[in-house]
């Protein structure tokens, strides 16, 4: 394990402190967040990243640094797919796109807390039972399996076990209130349909920690590592949710490069646990090796993607969003919490992106 210095912890939990808190003051008051504005977001997370890359190599050496940007790029790339459940997450329940930042920002803050635990007890089981290494493999190989037959299960958001809790703890009304989570209704305290949207991020994101954490683990097994860069990959998903929106589907070539990296990651594992229960003769995997592979794999991904488009290509979500007249709109069939189209969308918020 390294030797972090408190001050170390300290810095990274006051920038990511000061970064939520300057988010959230940027967007106090509901507005659509166009391409523009979400890219120059998208900027600072990544510079925020790199910075504190550059920390990490300065003062905890050049193997910690090069795990570190491992780490980070390998979360950032699987994140990918977490995209594509918040646009299906905000098409099922209607929400509206000045809204979705909202959302997106409360379903990070879980996400922060979430992962911290999880890979906690990884980092814990790992350092104690070095076996496990071989059941993430096999994880990561099912995962690779199935993205390349394409049966990633789909995410159904009315039948999350978080939505069901939250049913069952509060009830939850039909109607959007604005920002708002809650509102009073007969003298009862009754929650909206933001509060079930942001329930089902995070039950999303507690599906995609299956892969992560797994993945993550075999580039550092340092609490130190694995959260920091974590953190960052998580802090940017919503800049980079706004700034993709209504591109997803140009990357189909995306997946494929996906389950490359999950199965490369899963032999890696393998590898790395033969080495100590086997024999220290077998080789393991350099992470400067693990970067490069990953940093190989996505851009020709990205390149095969735009060269050679889809045949099919579905319209793109910000199409869609332009498509319905007020008529069409009004003739949907009600969301999952009972809400009709006429109910949660204004003329200026239009349907999220669909899937």
């Amino acid at each position: 394990m390294l030797e972090v210095p408190l001050w170390l912890w300290g810095a990274f939990a006051a920038t990511v402190v000061v970064s939520l808190a300057v988010d959230l003051l940027a967007h106090r008051t509901a507005h659509v967040i166009g391409f523009r504005e979400a890219a120059a977001w998208s900027a600072l997370w990544v510079g925020l990243a790199l910075v504190f890359a550059a920390v990490v190599f300065l003062v905890l050496g050049t193997t910690a640094g090069t795990e570190y940007t491992t780490a980070w790029l390998l979360e950032k790339s699987l994140s990918v797919d977490n995209l594509f459940v918040f646009a299906v997450i905000f098409a099922y329940f209607k929400v509206p796109r000045a809204y979705q930042h909202r959302v997106l920002f409360f379903g990070v803050m879980g996400a922060l807390v979430f992962r911290g635990i999880f890979l906690s007890l990884g980092v814990a089981v790992v350092s104690r039972f070095t076996a496990v290494l071989f059941a993430f493999a096999a994880v990561l190989f099912y995962s690779t399996y199935k993205l390349l037959k394409d049966e990633e299960e789909s995410f159904d958001p009315g039948k999350s076990f978080a939505l069901r809790l939250l049913r069952k703890i509060v009830p939850v009304r039909d109607e959007y209130a604005g920002m708002k989570f809650f509102v009073r209704e007969a003298g009862k305290r009754v929650a909206t349909p933001l509060l079930a949207v942001v329930a089902a991020i995070e039950a999303a994101d507690l599906i995609f920690a299956v892969d992560s954490v797994p993945a993550v683990l075999a580039v550092s097994d340092d609490a130190f590592i694995v959260y920091t860069s974590n953190a960052f990959a998580i802090l940017g998903l919503r800049a980079l949710y706004f700034m993709l929106a209504g591109l997803l589907d140009r990357f189909h070539y995306l997946n494929k490069g996906l389950a490359i990296i999950l199965a490369f990651i899963g032999v890696k594992l393998i590898l790395q646990a033969s080495h100590k229960l086997i024999s220290p003769s077998i080789p393991e995997i350099p992470s400067p090796v693990s970067l490069a592979v990953i940093v190989v794999v996505l851009a020709a991904s990205v390149v095969f993607s735009l060269r050679r488009p889809a045949p099919l290509h579905l319209p793109s979500a910000a199409q869609e969003e332009k498509e319905p007249s007020p008529s069409d709109t009004a003739a949907e069939n009600p969301g999952p919490t009972g809400a009709h189209a006429e109910q949660d969308q204004q003329p200026d918020d239009p349907p999220g992106p669909a899937h």
